[in-house]
């Protein structure tokens, strides 16, 4: 294994270089996962104009959903004999066509509404899914055997893009409100946008990631542990391996827990996860745009919403960073997850009485919660394990993260019942 052969540098991780530059390419990274989809939801007014009767924040939310899941579902299962740096590689690039595409498609038509534009745009939003679980498990489970500042950082940019996205919406509304062609204005720049940061994540996970010092202590180690999917990332880091001494590394490796004990040894956190994302998925975004009502804020009132959920998501992830505040009791980790549940009469009771300074407070601590217990999970989880096993467990997690995401999608509908539309 060329300057692998005898092990792992004898430099402790903490002492080898690259490791500030390596969390914040994992931000980055991080940010492209979800730039593209937060852009989707951001423009949901926009979409809203084109296509008035077709509910496209929850239409758009149920076709995402169910590709992502069911990609990410055969991809955990595969995710033993699947190339990390192909798997990652092939979800950037789907992710830079298909914003790509969706430019395309207004330009062809003029902003113009109708079916056969709005099927495309299912499309392209169901490339997303496909993309996003490429993504966001192939870096959970390839960061997961890392350093935990790094998958926090990551799930950090995850939120970032939200933020970005959220307070660009507010600046072209306010900038192109004005204007005759303003929606579609703010719209093309914000996916000229998640298009070049897709395409800077392409260039920064090929060409500078694997190179990291750090980077490459811990991916030689999971080698030396068994990992079959680091193979790639070696040798774009320079390392070659030999087929016969890979083999016999192989044969040499502990065994490995297999993907059933591991989901038992950890159900709980696995439950934490799906729990956090049914609730946060069955208010946001299809319940703030459809059923707050009307207030002083008029057009403004979901925007705000929604930039103010980014903002205490994307906060509430660094947090756990400070270790007074981190929870890592598995016990009260379940605890928390389940009484954030009573949000649900609290959003109904005060989209029925409150008025809108009530409601900006609920949504602030809906995303203070989500980030928040979403990085306390992601980063206990996997320590203890070895690289092979913390990756198929960051895979695991991912899943369940994803099955949450569109079980609340799917409840998210219920909240039209007695709303006139069913």
């Amino acid at each position: 294994m060329n300057d692998a052969d005898s092990g792992p540098p004898d430099e402790t991780p903490q002492k080898l270089e690259g490791k500030g530059l390596a969390i914040v390419v994992c931000w980055v990274l991080g940010f492209g996962s979800l730039v593209a989809w937060n852009s989707m939801l951001t423009i949901g007014d926009y979409y809203y104009a084109l296509f008035p009767d077709y509910h496209p924040a929850r239409v758009l939310t149920l076709v995402y959903q169910p590709f992502a899941l069911g990609t990410m579902a055969i991809l955990a299962y595969k995710e033993a004999k699947v190339d990390t740096r192909k798997r990652n590689l092939a979800g950037y690039i789907l992710f830079f066509l298909c914003t790509l595409a969706l430019i395309v498609v207004d330009l062809t038509s003029s902003g113009k509404g109708g079916v056969v534009n709005y099927i495309c745009i299912c499309l392209f939003v169901a490339g997303f899914g496909v993309a996003d679980a490429h993504v966001q498990g192939g870096m959970v489970g390839d960061l997961a055997f890392m350093n935990p500042e790094f998958i926090q950082s990551f799930f950090a940019g995850l939120a970032a893009s939200g933020v970005l996205t959220s307070g660009l919406r507010l600046i072209t509304k306010a900038a192109f409100e004005k204007s005759s062609d303003g929606l579609r204005k703010g719209t093309m720049l914000f996916l000229a946008i998640a298009t070049f940061f897709e395409f800077l994540c392409i260039l920064l996970y090929a060409f500078v990631f694997p190179k990291l010092p750090i980077v490459k202590y811990y991916r030689t180690k999971a080698a030396l542990e068994g990992s079959k999917t680091v193979a790639s990332d070696l040798a774009a880091a320079g390392i070659q391996t030999d087929p016969n001494q890979r083999a016999e590394i192989y044969d040499k490796a502990p065994d490995r827990l297999s993907s059933k004990h591991l989901l038992i040894k950890n159900i709980d956190y696995a439950l934490d996860l799906f729990l956090i994302y049914v609730l946060t998925l069955s208010i946001f975004p299809g319940f703030l745009y459809e059923n707050t009502g009307k207030h002083s804020l008029g057009s403004w009132y979901p925007l705000v919403l929604i930039a103010m959920y980014n903002v205490w998501d994307f906060i509430a992830r660094y947090i756990p960073l400070i270790k007074c505040f981190k929870i890592e009791s598995r016990k009260w980790l379940m605890i928390t997850i389940l009484a954030r549940f009573l949000f649900v009469p609290a959003f109904y009771f005060t989209a029925k009485y409150g008025d809108q300074g009530w409601m900006i407070v609920l949504i602030s601590l809906l995303g203070l919660t989500n980030g928040h217990l979403t990085v306390c999970v992601m980063t206990e989880a996997p320590k203890g394990y070895t690289g092979p096993e913390a990756n198929a467990l960051g895979n695991i997690l991912v899943v369940f993260l994803l099955g949450g995401i569109f079980l609340g999608v799917a409840l998210d509908w219920l909240w039209l019942i007695g709303n006139g539309e069913f």
